[in-house]
């Protein structure tokens, strides 16, 4: 195995996004691809908002797309643990190296007071660049405070004036940000609470993540971690922002445009397949205008130097469309297993095909499936689709009678 190492770090505060799971998706194809090793972490710090029912649903969704951790808090691993909650140490020991060589400070501004400065900057027109009057303040006289009973405070990053950060983006070349403009960014609440942009940094460099593939709304974040991982004397990992997910519209994709969450594909009838192939063409394109490719084909194919700039259009008519291939790829059997859980929602459906053991007529199910099969998008239309054979239609039977034919000789007709 190479030592090609990537990561998916979602917080367990919702449902996997759609998000979510293509930059796995693309960590997962860069990872196999490569030879190299494929990480799950669950970034729980946020204690009041994560919550173990969404964790599960992270791990449940990605392994119903079959997007498989090689490591993981399932999984396990050599550079565990791999829940954030679970390495608070790692934390402390990482803050008290910064404060004490002097690159990191505790801040004892309130937030009305941060509250206050970010209006007056609004106001002057500035840049909401927070330069802490608290920077220079000693380690001791700091801690002298605190164990007089300050609670008020945060722990600071001290960032360098006058520095040009820049690095080679994989997928956007060479970028440059100047420290400037970055302000003494907050990176925990106390020692054994830190904040993301700190923990983010740590965990990476302890699980020797090699390469850094996430969304380009984190482009901005990356200057300050490339400073955390300096300050801290750690190997900087590659980085490669994705582009957005844009709706139909071209604004960001959200619930008005549709679903967003994986399991809400899931429980509207596409398969995992179907939403595999169509989430990696999502801002990656294998050329030649192919667009039905096997999972071999995915990884054997995938290159970061493919990957678009430019946001990724979720075209949904399209995800229809490649749902319907993959249906008619699928046996009379398989595809009738499958639509199974949507007809049984239907009781009229169900009391007509349900055998004396409970179980149902396969036999007569995979007859109208058969019909069904190539027009059907996705399995939540089959009830619909089939309900005629459950359900005698209404109608006006004077509609057919004829002239003055009496009932009985319209039916004998």
């Amino acid at each position: 195995m190479s030592g090609i190492r990537v990561r998916i770090a979602p917080s367990p505060t919702g449902n996997l996004h759609i998000g979510t799971a293509r930059a796995a998706l693309f960590n997962y194809l860069f990872a196999k691809n490569q030879g190299g090793t494929f990480v799950l972490r669950i970034e729980d710090t946020d204690l009041e908002r994560s919550d173990k029912k969404y964790e599960q649903n992270i791990f449940d969704g990605l392994r119903w797309l079959g997007i498989d951790p090689d490591e993981g808090p399932e999984q396990g691993g050599s550079y565990g643990a791999y829940r954030q909650s679970e390495r608070t140490d790692n934390y402390e020991r990482y803050l008290r190296e910064l404060l004490k060589d002097g690159k990191a400070f505790y801040c004892f501004h309130s937030e009305a007071d941060l509250e206050e400065e970010g209006k007056r900057l609004l106001h002057e027109k500035k840049a909401p660049i927070h330069a802490c009057v608290y920077r220079d303040l000693s380690l001791a006289e700091a801690e002298e405070r605190i164990k007089s009973g300050a609670s008020d405070y945060i722990v600071r990053f001290k960032t360098p004036a006058g520095r040009q950060i820049a690095f080679t983006d994989l997928i956007r070349g060479e970028l440059s940000f100047a420290s400037d403009l970055i302000g003494d960014f907050s990176i925990a609440r106390s020692l054994r609470d830190p904040l993301y942009h700190f923990a983010v940094v740590v965990d990476d460099c302890e699980m020797k993540i090699s390469h850094v593939i996430r969304g380009e709304d984190h482009i901005a974040n990356t200057p300050k971690h490339i400073l955390l991982g300096e300050a801290l004397g750690f190997l900087i990992p590659h980085y490669a922002h994705l582009p957005l997910i844009l709706g139909p519209d071209r604004s960001k994709l959200s619930k008005r445009h549709g679903a967003t969450s994986v399991i809400e594909y899931k429980e509207q009838g596409y398969l995992p397949e179907a939403l595999f192939n169509f989430m990696a063409l999502l801002g990656w394109s294998p050329g030649q205008d192919r667009e039905i490719l096997s999972r071999e084909e995915l990884i054997s194919e995938f290159s970061l130097e493919r990957v678009q700039k430019s946001g990724a259009i979720f075209d949904f008519q399209k995800l229809d469309w490649m749902n319907g291939e993959y249906i008619r790829k699928k046996s009379l059997i398989e595809l009738t297993e499958l639509c199974k859980p949507y007809l049984s929602q239907h009781s009229h459906i169900l009391e007509n095909v349900r055998m004396l053991d409970g179980s149902m007529h396969d036999d007569y199910l995979k007859k109208i499936v058969a019909l069904e099969q190539p027009r059907l998008k996705k399995l939540s239309e089959i009830a619909d689709r089939v309900d005629y054979f459950f359900r005698a239609p209404d109608y006006d039977p004077e509609l057919l009678r004829w002239k003055q034919m009496t009932p009985d000789a319209t039916k004998a007709g």
